[in-house]
């Protein structure tokens, strides 16, 4: 059990690049075609970070500027920031510090947290942990990934899937039960080699070996994949809501992670649940990493009521996976 103070999202930002792939544009650069990719992922088109100067540091400030914004608080009084994200600007300094830096958040102690896909939720346990300590009043939880970068665009399996993208929200301490409920949270190392960037760690430093055999791409073998996320998100998801007594009828919104249309239709129907309720915009902006969670949560943020009952579940490289249940409190 939490204790008795506990962490509420009390705002919410994002930033999505101006550029927009579209599946025709793919068209011209693998062996593939708009029916072929809509049918079996569900995407249309993607955002895509064009700027060399700008990455994932920059994507997540500007997310974090439009949560200061909607929240009308100073930089100065944000307590920590994390930043969920498997392509850092660098290995180091945290793409948190750069952040951190260009929104001048110089009271606010920073670091990076990395998940894969699962990446916001496991920082979003992180945060509301921290509120819930006493210690902290005001945490950044975000998620940002230029996925452009380490995408190989002549691999057809893996360029269809992703795009850039940063969103993430504002926890501070509830004054009501509108507030982050629960989680549940899993890791399965043993199935590492299955999505992973190989080169770049480590392991395998930069090199010109390194970068001839490809190894700073994603790498991910598709159909063990798709079979583990699929089983993986939809029973943590049916976990939380046995743990907390809900039906599929008690919850309000299922925020799945946008990585695959029949994924998130599989979760939707074990959790018994109407698909008018759950979101999705994997069409328009793919698979956003870290981002594809909060990414929802904006775009749907007008249609949200307070004590909306929302299970947000992902799905995600290490394996990672889990699922929160909250009450919304906006």
């Amino acid at each position: 059990m939490r204790s008795e103070i506990k962490a509420k999202i009390s705002a919410v930002g994002h930033y999505l690049p101006e550029y927009i792939l579209t599946n025709q544009e793919l068209e011209k650069l693998v062996e593939t075609n708009d029916e072929w990719i809509r049918t079996r992922t569900g995407i249309t088109e993607r955002r895509i970070l064009k700027d060399p100067d700008k990455a994932s540091g920059y994507m997540a400030a500007e997310a974090a500027r439009e949560i200061l914004q909607q929240r009308n608080i100073d930089p100065g009084e944000i307590d920590v920031i994390i930043v969920a994200t498997v392509t850092p600007d660098y290995m180091f300094p945290a793409t948190a510090c750069i952040a951190q830096s260009l929104i001048g958040a110089k009271n606010a102690f920073c670091f990076d947290l990395s998940a894969a896909c699962s990446g916001f939720l496991y920082a979003l346990e992180v945060g509301s942990n921290m509120i819930s300590s006493g210690q902290y009043r005001k945490v950044l939880v975000i998620g940002s990934d230029k996925m452009s970068s380490i995408v190989d665009y002549t691999d057809r399996s893996t360029c269809i899937l992703f795009g850039d993208g940063a969103a993430g929200v504002l926890l501070e301490p509830a004054d009501d039960e509108n507030a982050i409920i629960d989680s549940i949270m899993y890791s399965e190392g043993d199935m590492s080699q299955n999505l992973i960037q190989q080169g770049g760690g480590s392991r395998n430093p930069a090199s010109h070996e390194t970068v001839d055999k490809k190894m700073h791409y994603i790498y991910q073998e598709g159909r063990p994949v798709f079979k583990r996320a699929t089983e993986g998100m939809a029973d943590v998801s049916v976990e939380i809501m046995e743990k907390n007594q809900l039906t599929g009828d008690d919850v309000d919104w299922l925020v799945p992670h946008q990585a695959n249309l029949r994924i998130i239709d599989a979760t939707a129907r074990r959790m018994n649940l109407d698909p008018s309720k759950v979101m999705i915009n994997i069409d328009r902006y793919g698979n956003t990493t870290a981002a594809t969670i909060p990414l929802c949560l904006y775009d749907w943020k007008d249609r949200l009521n307070k004590g909306d009952k929302i299970v947000l579940a992902a799905f995600g490289g290490g394996y990672t996976w889990g699922a929160t249940y909250l009450k919304w409190a906006m």
